[in-house]
């Protein structure tokens, strides 16, 4: 970057000359440094301008950025420097003990700097430090924050150097990366001189496990997970510090100055170093833009940060796909990259360096026999016969399933030859018998096959054999509710499979285990999770697409004509079973015979429900719950019940009279209930109240209306174990908008609605439940529940007006802002046979609940019913409701004024959050 009509601070020459010119006149030392610091600031804005200017052209490689901004600080460093011993500390000549030297260290040692990175300075003497270089060392530093540098310093003479990077690994490893900057050159060279021969020198072992263990603490503080959906850019898994310290432990065996020198002394093969090169490259820019946005340094590629991020890098909208998308897919194959390269590289170093195993454990331990030709290397698998293995590509595949056969780890020079060679794997070893059998053994035989899978597709095995698998790989979902990419997710729902078979969620999915331990089809059912994502990407129904291209695949991978069927009506119908118990109420017989139509037999019911349990779970660690496993158990047996009694099984009359029956038992033993009070009890309910509600709901709601006055409002709050969730219940005299009124009180106590059921009695009162959770998703502890009940009843007596306060309330996040949902309203005259259902898909916030039914009850619809489904950021209200005659919504103009009346109440209440 540097030419004549530069700036000064990125020339090799002319800043001291017109410093000298700035400072002419000047005397006073506070002077001085003043206008040292106007001059360095004004210099520093115009470098600071050019550097970003460049970087604008190439906004996705910054090699030259990051060292152009070293050198801009490099300058100033040494202009610092010139004014404090030629201007504010001037010495005639210095005696050898006031030699002087300034290095930087770190990642400005490696002439690496994002916009705001810290500016890491040793000053370097020979003894102790003398009272001239403390006051040079102290102006330095003064000018230098005073141009608003972040300043990491240590004042150190060449022996506490040994001595501090002989106790500290975090000093020996910026002592590692030390750069010569300016003040006495031989002085910089003998502390390289020692670094080597008094530190380094035979202590490589100590050094390389010191970092490997470092590694792996810095991974797990930042969530274990090469795929985490905010990663940080420095510190994360496959981010810039873990191909610093595959550099560090390069340069401190090897002696090597630069990551290009490991290849030419064959540490790295000319692929590897390349794969290192864009990874680190691209990383950089990332980072710089990252710092640039926020006006500071920042390393977390936070949701808000990412879309900004990648408009700068030059993303655009695909079809079916955006920008931050595209951008994110990017940015994780990168770190897959930047995994694959250093886990090769530092397991080799580990295996050369590192203690190995003691004799007495080597001599005792089991030897498993390895089939050729394959042999064992320091406890590995390794590759005996590279030609022999070569010559049958099937091997590509055969290393995983010896793997798994003796539970030993792939040998990294394994791992090199096998991504070095993926183009053997063609057409004709796809459809190979053995090749097939071996992939489907993976899945199936060794009872974890996310081990063989996880590798398989970090070494790009997976989707040489499965072409169609490329392009979900790293692929991110920008939603907030998916925790993982495309393809771990993919893995993590295999994974969920392969627990429940070895009997690990008994206790969490009883129901998933049963259908397992009875028999169901293991093959079908692993290919199908396999495949059920593989259409994802694309602007067609994933779902739609998925099951085309299972089509292809299933028949490749041995599966025979009836399996590839059942995996292709799974894959189509992998959401259905998830919609329909989250989406729709379960207790509306309609709902449970649709849903029996679609599925037609036990076999598909079952395999469905397994598969559902598993894509839940494997989507992140907290979205699956009880209330999730509660809906899906019971639509499973009450969908078995239809299918094996016959359809008509599921009628209304039937569940009211059980249900009444139920009741009658719990007051009678209650003891203080007569028969004329229970006759009224029993014969005051409409049948929905009846069917909807299970019987400790009825008996609440008994105790609620015994003896109500028209003027009260009685409140019930319990913790409900099966819905993960707090039960509201509500008994008072009924009016319009009830149901809204309810809702807005509960908002304003910042309560999540996840479930809500409201009735009219046949003597007009309201009984009206409501789940309900905190705001990290959890029932409100008990200790609570008394302010909660006092905040409810004071919004409910009017005291607080739920429209004004909610102004305050409803905001969200800055960091979540960027997450958009186009709005879909439907209304469904078919999915039950009394109601309307209006399902309002959209985005969510703390308010919407009750913006969505203030609106239906001012256009005088009545609601009965509520079913939320939350996925993130993204909500699905689904209302149960009539008109004011008690009818169906079928006219279409009066669908349409009503849609128009929701997007309104939507497109208000976003204003009102700020979104």
């Amino acid at each position: 970057m540097t030419e004549s009509g530069d700036p000064l601070l990125l020339r090799e020459t002319g800043i001291f000359e017109a410093l000298d010119t700035a400072l002419e006149g000047v005397n006073e030392p506070r002077d001085i440094r003043a206008a040292t610091v106007a001059f360095l600031a004004s210099e520093s804005a115009l470098a600071r301008n050019v550097i970003e200017a460049d970087f604008a052209t190439h906004p996705r490689a910054a090699r030259v950025t990051v060292e152009a901004y070293a050198q801009m600080t490099d300058g100033i460093v040494r202009s610092v420097l010139q004014v404090a011993t030629t201007r504010l500390h001037p010495i005639g000549s210095p005696t050898e003990a006031e030699r002087f030297s300034v290095l930087a260290v770190g990642g400005y040692g490696r002439s690496e700097m994002a916009p705001h990175s810290d500016v890491d300075l040793l000053f370097l003497t020979p003894y102790k430090i003398t009272a001239w270089a403390e006051s040079v060392i102290e102006s330095m530093l003064y000018m230098l924050w005073d141009l608003k540098l972040k300043v990491g310093h240590a004042s150190r003479t060449l022996d506490d150097c040994i001595r501090l990077g002989r106790e500290d690994i975090t000093i020996r490893t910026a002592l590692l990366e030390h750069r010569y900057i300016c003040g006495d050159a031989a002085l910089a060279d003998a502390l390289s001189q020692r670094l080597r021969h008094d530190l380094f020198e035979g202590t490589a072992g100590e050094f390389i496990e010191a970092k490997l263990e470092e590694r792996a603490q810095r991974h797990r503080r930042q969530g274990g997970q090469r795929y985490v959906l905010e990663p940080n850019i420095k510190e994360g898994k496959g981010g810039l510090r873990d191909l610093q310290t595959l550099y560090w432990i390069g340069k401190y065996i090897h002696h090597v100055g630069r990551a290009r020198e490991l290849m030419e002394i064959g540490a790295f093969s000319p692929e590897e170093y390349a794969t290192f090169y864009a990874a680190e490259d691209y990383l950089w820019a990332v980072r710089c833009h990252l710092h640039l946005i926020a006006g500071r340094a920042a390393d977390q590629l936070s949701f808000d940060m990412q879309v900004e991020v990648a408009e700068r890098m030059g993303y655009r909208d695909l079809a079916g796909r955006r920008a931050v998308e595209v951008f994110m897919q990017d940015y994780f194959r990168h770190a897959t990259a930047v995994g694959d390269v250093t886990r090769i590289f530092l397991t080799k170093l580990e295996a050369q360096h590192v203690k190995t195993a003691p004799m007495l454990q080597r001599i005792f331990r089991r030897r498993r026999k390895l089939k050729a030709p394959y042999r064992e290397d320091t406890g590995r698998i390794n590759v005996g016969d590279e030609a022999a293995f070569l010559a049958d590509p099937v091997n590509l595949l055969r290393i995983f399933e010896e793997a798994l056969r003796t539970g030993m780890l792939i040998h990294p020079d394994a791992m090199r030859l096998v991504s070095a060679h993926l183009g053997l794997i063609d057409d004709k070893i796809r459809t190979n018998r053995e090749a097939q059998k071996i992939f489907l053994d993976l899945l199936l035989k060794h009872g974890n096959p996310e081990r063989a899978l996880r590798r398989m597709n970090e070494l790009g095995v997976l989707a040489a054999f499965i072409p169609e698998f490329e392009p979900i790989v790293a692929m991110m979902q920008f939603n907030m509710y998916h925790s993982y990419t495309v393809d771990e997710h993919t893995i993590q729902v295999i994974s969920t499979l392969a627990q429940i078979e070895r009997g690990e969620l008994i206790e969490d999915l009883p129901l998933s285990s049963k259908i397992l331990e009875e028999g169901i089809s293991r093959r079908v059912l692993y290919v199908a999770l396999l495949l059920h994502d593989i259409g994802k990407g694309r602007p067609e129904d994933h779902s739609i697409l998925g099951a085309k291209i299972s089509r292809k695949v299933a028949p490749r991978l041995g599966l025979n004509a009836e399996e590839c069927e059942t995996v292709e009506w799974l894959i189509r119908n992998h959401l259905l079973m998830s919609d329909v118990a989250q989406k729709r109420d379960l207790s509306d017989p309609r709902t449970i015979r649709d849903f029996a139509r679609q599925v037609k037999s036990r076999k598909r019911l079952d395999l469905l429900t397994v598969l559902t349990v598993c894509d839940i779970r494997g989507v992140g660690p907290n979205v699956w719950n009880n209330w999730k496993a509660t809906l899906l158990r019971k639509l499973h047996t009450e969908t078995a019940r239809a299918l094996e009694h016959g359809l008509e099984a599921v009628n209304r009359d039937q569940r009211s009279s059980e249900a009444k029956r139920a009741l009658r038992i719990v007051l009678e033993q209650a003891g203080d209930w007569d028969g004329k009070e229970i006759r009224a009890e029993l014969g005051r309910h409409y049948d929905p109240y009846w069917q909807s509600l299970n019987t400790t709901n009825h008996t609440i709601f008994a105790r609620l209306l015994r003896g109500l006055d028209d003027s009260e409002i009685r409140i019930d709050l319990h913790p409900d174990d099966d819905h993960d969730a707090t039960r509201a219940s509500f008994a008072l005299a009924d009016h319009p908008g009830i149901f809204s009124r309810l809702a807005g009180a509960l908002a304003l106590v910042g309560a999540n609605v996840v479930d809500a059921r409201t009735y009219t009695s046949k003597d007009g009162y309201a009984t009206a439940v409501f789940w309900i959770q905190d705001a990290e998703g959890h029932p409100y502890e008990a200790s609570k529940l008394g302010r909660l009940r006092s905040m409810i009843e004071k919004t409910l007596h009017g005291e607080v007006v739920a429209r004004e306060a909610l102004k305050d309330r409803d905001k969200i996040k800055k960091r979540e802002r960027q997450f958009k949902f186009p709005t879909h309203i439907v209304f469904d005259n078919e999915g039950s046979d009394i109601y309307t259902i209006v399902e309002v898909d959209t985005r969510d916030r703390p308010g919407l609940l009750y913006d969505l039914t203030r609106a239906l009850a001012a256009n005088n619809i009545s609601i009965s019913s509520a079913v939320i489904a939350t996925y993130g950021a993204q909500v699905v209200d689904s209302f149960y409701v009539k008109d004011m005659f008690g009818l169906k919504l079928h006219s279409e103009p009066r669908q349409r004024a009503l849609e128009k009346r929701l997007r309104e109440a939507i497109a208000s209440g976003s204003k009102r959050a700020g979104n």
